[in-house]
């Protein structure tokens, strides 16, 4: 198992019991002491957790926030921002272009807007909310890419859609993350997401990220999109100085929806 599963499943198995001992883990993993030890202390650099002895546990203000990864209440959280996100991404597409969506809760913004829409468009999609939305509108060609569906989640995982992706042509990639920073670039939680968004990146002639600002300056468990694999990026407040220049200097184009 590669330490990014691992990181994940721990993080699933925390999220689920708030504690968790080194011991609990190795059981439920398999996995030696010694490799748990080190992939808690990694993650709570991280700023993923907090050792405990003998264990770790998650923080308490993060606890009903930073993992609650429920496709339901993640669309509750900051909406008013994505929404603001969602209409400044819109004037980035044109009739006749092919896009892909992620199925994240900004992404899901954005599609709101293009349910109006009278561009003829082919959208391709990871999200069901998205494709179940978008499909009642007649000028929109809407591709659902396949995969497994998992509880509580919105989104198509898994590899089973990649040889979709790669005979379709991706003019725009629109893509949001659990989290960037100037080292990683954009991060999620859930390894199998990360592995068909690797994937998106990968086809996609333009790469457009709309975060939130409360992804910002943040880590996860996976990196689906280097910092040069980005060409715009779209959130809904200032950034730091020291962000700002990284973007500068890494030609990626930094909008501020207001």
């Amino acid at each position: 198992m590669f330490a990014d599963q691992r990181r994940n499943l721990i993080i699933e198995i925390l999220t689920e019991k708030g504690t968790v001992t080194v011991n609990d883990l190795t059981n439920l993993l398999d996995i030696s002491a010694a490799t748990i030890r080190s992939d808690l202390n990694q993650m709570e650099k991280q700023g993923l957790l907090i050792r405990t002895h003998g264990g770790a546990m998650l923080k308490a203000e993060e606890t009903d926030t930073t993992f609650d990864k429920t496709y339901e209440n993640r669309e509750k959280k900051f909406r008013a921002e994505k929404q603001r996100i969602g209409y400044s991404a819109l004037k980035y597409i044109h009739d006749g272009q092919c896009i892909l969506l992620d199925a994240s809760t900004t992404c899901f913004e954005l599609a709101k807007y293009l349910s109006e829409t009278k561009m003829k468009l082919t959208v391709v999609t990871s999200g069901i909310a998205t494709a179940a939305m978008l499909k009642e509108n007649p000028y929109l060609t809407v591709i659902i890419i396949g995969g497994i569906v998992r509880n509580s989640s919105n989104s198509v995982e898994g590899l089973l859609g990649e040889e979709l992706l790669r005979k379709i042509n991706i003019d725009l990639l629109f893509t949001s993350a659990y989290a960037f920073n100037t080292r990683d670039g954009l991060s999620d939680f859930s390894l199998y997401e990360v592995e068909l968004k690797r994937v998106m990146v990968s086809v996609s002639n333009q790469v457009i990220a709309l975060l939130d600002h409360s992804k910002m300056n943040k880590s996860s468990s996976a990196t689906f999109a280097r910092p040069d694999e980005m060409d715009i990026f779209i959130t809904d407040k200032h950034v730091s100085e020291e962000i700002r220049d990284f973007f500068a200097a890494n030609n990626i184009e930094l909008e501020i929806a207001e």
